[in-house]
């Protein structure tokens, strides 16, 4: 297989981040991201853009960072609140899940935008209390969202003999064995 080198020049998901060395294949660097820029070949001049790359990077990094820990403390100060249904017994009905939990939370925020898979949850919650919930804002930056689930305790249903005796009764059809 044939491989060549390039100076990555934007933040490519699985390959790298600006100012990386990267082997890509040939078609890959001559067929997408060199004609798209996001790619320089690896010569002498273009590896002394590397170091204005590098600074361009920091600088980026930097930003979110920042951008990352400021709406952080935001949802730390913010406490969610959900309700679940129960029934006699106790049991819940249904559960409060990531998706839930983020949806609230960027309605609370409004115009903020947080990532989809921001809610860090093992498994759904189905019980009530109080939770702490993670928010990964950034590889480096996490939020701690406390979370109410309040789980009112329905009545248990009282069967009695005089609701079973008004209750009309329906015919029971039963399958012949000749229409099997």
């Amino acid at each position: 297989m044939a491989h060549s080198e390039v100076i990555l020049t934007a933040n490519i998901p699985n390959l790298g981040a600006e100012a990386d060395i990267v082997k890509v294949r040939r078609g890959y660097a001559r067929n997408f991201l060199l004609p798209q820029g996001k790619a320089l070949e690896v010569t002498k001049s273009s590896l002394r853009q590397i170091n204005h790359l590098k600074a361009k990077r920091a600088e980026r990094e930097a930003r979110e960072v920042t951008a990352a820990e400021e709406l952080a403390v935001r949802i730390n100060k913010i406490n969610l609140k959900f309700s679940l249904e129960t029934g006699g017994t106790g049991k819940a009905f249904g559960s409060i899940t990531a998706k839930d939990i983020h949806d609230r939370l960027a309605k609370e925020l409004g115009a903020i935008e947080i990532p989809k898979h921001a809610v860090v949850l093992d498994r759904a919650i189905k019980e009530g209390g109080d939770h702490e919930v993670s928010v990964k804002l950034h590889p480096d930056v996490t939020a701690k969202l406390r979370v109410q689930i309040s789980a009112p305790k329905a009545a248990p249903v009282a069967d009695t003999e005089e609701t079973d005796e008004d209750a009309p009764r329906k015919p029971v059809r039963r399958k012949s064995a000749a229409s099997s």
